[in-house]
């Protein structure tokens, strides 16, 4: 085992993909953000950003002493591709394989006492996680804005993530700090699915499953409709 871990989330738009080759080495990224209009690039991306960093490091699948996959919440489509790609590898490569929860990877980076990982969830909603000097203290729960400005009125919260920027007048009415809206700190890095990925047990495949949240977007037009 050579101590790498590759590390990818698909829960946003994004596509966002990592390497941490072991060692002291720095982590190699991979990186798609779609251009507006532009479709999510997960499927024809996620497993070429995948052999291309691991052919830069020399490793191959077979290399690897971990692989670590963002668990959502997030895109029903996005979360649906990463986590069987995940699977699928892990399967192939006989290679353990942890689950990461999405916004703790989002909020693992982000410097300060209090961060409010958030992420747009589309319908008008929001996903949010809270964390107090690095723990997480408030599971991930889909929020309208109202309850989102409530939960931001709660603690100083330096809330990051694409749903912070969409809902950002009503954060900072609540007394959240919301970064610039180019900080790093809004996008996710894959790097720290990598690194929490180190933390959490690893396991069977089939054991590692996505979090929606909620229902897709489908299951939920079909209900209506019976």
């Amino acid at each position: 085992m050579s101590g790498a871990i590759l590390g990818f989330d698909c829960a946003t738009p994004a596509t966002a993909v990592a390497l941490l080759p072991g060692g002291e080495d720095e982590p190699l990224r991979a990186r798609h953000e779609p251009a507006p209009g532009e479709r999510p690039g997960h499927a024809s991306r996620l497993l070429t950003f995948c052999a291309e960093l691991l052919g830069r490091a020399g490793l191959g699948f077979s290399d690897l002493e971990r692989i670590a996959v963002g668990t959502g919440p997030g895109t029903f489509t996005g979360l649906r591709i990463a986590v069987a790609t995940a699977r699928a590898l892990a399967h192939a490569s006989r290679t353990p394989l942890a689950g990461v929860p999405t916004l703790d990877a989002l909020a693992e980076p982000v410097p300060g006492p209090a961060v409010l990982a958030i992420l747009d969830a589309r319908r008008g909603e929001a996903f949010a996680a809270g964390y107090l000097e690095g723990v997480r203290t408030l599971p991930a729960t889909a929020l309208d804005p109202d309850a989102l400005a409530r939960l931001a009125a709660r603690e100083p919260w330096l809330a990051v993530g694409d749903g912070a920027l969409r809902f950002r007048a009503r954060l900072e009415e609540a007394g959240a700090t919301v970064p610039p809206d180019d900080a790093t700190h809004h996008h996710l890095d894959a790097a720290a699915v990598c690194r929490l990925g180190r933390t959490i047990p690893a396991g069977p495949p089939e054991a590692v499953l996505p979090d929606y949240l909620r229902l897709p977007d489908a299951e939920l037009t079909r209900r209506v409709r019976a």
